[in-house]
């Protein structure tokens, strides 16, 4: 399915497209002269335009101009009326992907929209691996040559320069918050401010008044007014980090500032307006937690507006090679070093499932970096040690249900990696690739108490 707009001056002639190309699979929108083609068109929504040549005070050529001015890797088709061939190579000198002459037929229209988003898929699979293209859009910390990256890449292109709430799904590590700052740099409000919070590491008592600030005298403690950070995201764009891991009560407030676009600090009454693009992300199923009652079923359908499903790093294994270049050249700046790769390690990580996924990645290679002797980073400097037969679980006791095994399981890795961190739960949830939230949670349902540091904890 492609997103199509029609250029047509003729009320008729938009509608018997619409339907011929939704009949298709398309998603489609009208522009109903060659200004609001040429307005629609640059704004780079769309994969392809399908224009008339002849209207009004603008014609298929302004429209045709402004769409590859703006949005080069927009197609262009160029519809013409008998005896104007002439216009339709000009056309195709400036940029069209073909014409098509009228009268035609369904049949005939739907091989040129096809060729012409054939051609859309090849460009961009070559443009997106070019150093101009991740310049213009800074795409510079978006990594790999990867289909999945590829797809996520033209998603960005296309959802950023619109308003549209943006909910990105995926496992701890894997660049969604890299994701949703792209889309913010290259919208319309990449001048104001992009507010990141992660829901997991506030407090359920203090995310509320974090978030929308709070009258004075509210709550013990509040000695003057303050505002929230959605009120500080003004004009730009809101980041919700690890939204699954709000209250009910509190999704139930946000649901009402998305749909409204209002707030109220807590102790006021008065609403306040705020214009804020938002964009959620969340390692978590929310169709699972929908139906085990931790997630707003009405909030996840106003979320679930522009959907990105980023991939495992297992699962886009030949990014690896280009990964750990990037990482490399990084740290090697940073710590002013010349380290590099032994030959086999490209192929030896990609034996390695990365449970951390970039992340993960993205601290084996800093490691490395910093503690390397001889200059050449192996497979064994990055990756961690095998488990020792001391370290493997025992063997269940005969008689222990699943759900034992499992717990006893978690308990084990739980102590272990506060043990490596000293007790500090920020490293250690990082480590076992969940939030602080998630981990005290399970930390109190299985019991597990760690004296070590307070910090992180």
């Amino acid at each position: 399915m492609a997103k199509i707009l029609i250029v047509d001056d003729q009320r008729n002639m938009r509608t018997t497209l619409a339907m011929m190309l939704r009949g298709a699979g398309h998603e489609i929108e009208e522009a109903q002269d060659g200004e609001e083609g040429s307005l629609k068109g640059g704004t780079g929504a769309f994969d392809l335009v399908l224009t008339d040549l002849r209207m009004g005070s603008k014609d298929g050529l302004d429209v045709l101009r402004a769409v590859k001015t703006d949005q080069p890797l927009t197609e262009v088709v160029v519809m013409t009326a008998f005896g104007t061939i002439e216009s339709a190579v000009q056309a195709m000198r400036l940029g069209a992907s073909d014409y098509i002459e009228k009268p035609f037929t369904e049949e005939e229209l739907l091989v040129k929209v096809s060729k012409a988003l054939e051609n859309r898929r090849l460009a961009g699979t070559v443009a997106m691996l070019t150093h101009e293209f991740k310049d213009r859009y800074k795409f510079e910390n978006i990594v790999g040559r990867s289909s999945s990256v590829r797809e996520v890449l033209g998603r960005i292109v296309r959802v950023a320069p619109t308003d549209a709430i943006v909910l990105i799904t995926g496992e701890s590590g894997t660049g969604k918050e890299l994701v949703a700052k792209a889309i913010h740099v290259n919208s319309k409000r990449a001048e104001r401010p992009f507010v990141p919070v992660n829901c997991a590491a506030i407090t359920e008592t203090l995310l509320e008044s974090e978030l929308f600030g709070h009258a004075k005298g509210s709550f013990t403690g509040a000695l003057t007014a303050r505002k929230g950070l959605i009120e500080e995201a003004e004009g730009g764009t809101f980041f919700f980090d690890e939204i699954a891991e709000t209250p009910l009560s509190f999704q139930a407030k946000l649901l009402r500032t998305i749909q409204e676009g209002e707030i109220r600090r807590v102790g006021e009454n008065k609403p306040i307006k705020v214009d804020v693009r938002v964009i959620a992300a969340t390692n978590q199923d929310l169709l699972k937690a929908i139906a085990e009652k931790r997630f707003r079923q009405d909030l996840y359908y106003r979320l679930n507006v522009a959907r990105f499903q980023l991939a495992a790093l297992r699962e886009r294994r030949e990014d690896l090679p280009d990964l750990l270049t990037y990482f490399l050249a990084r740290y090697n700046r940073k710590m002013g070093v010349t380290a590099r790769f032994h030959e086999n390690v490209p192929e030896t990580l990609s034996r390695y499932d990365f449970p951390g996924n970039i992340r993960e990645l993205d601290h084996m290679v800093e490691q490395a970096v910093a503690l390397v002797q001889s200059g050449v980073i192996t497979a064994d400097d990055l990756l961690p040690p095998p488990a020792s037969p001391s370290d493997r679980p025992p063997p269940r006791a005969a008689g222990k249900t699943l759900a034992d095994v499992v717990d006893r399981a978690e308990r084990a890795a739980i102590e272990d990696v506060l043990g490596a961190c000293d007790g500090s739960r920020e490293r250690a949830a990082e480590l076992l690739a969940i939030s602080p939230t998630t981990l005290w949670r399970k930390m109190t349902r299985l019991g597990v108490v760690y004296e070590g540091r307070s910090e992180g904890r």
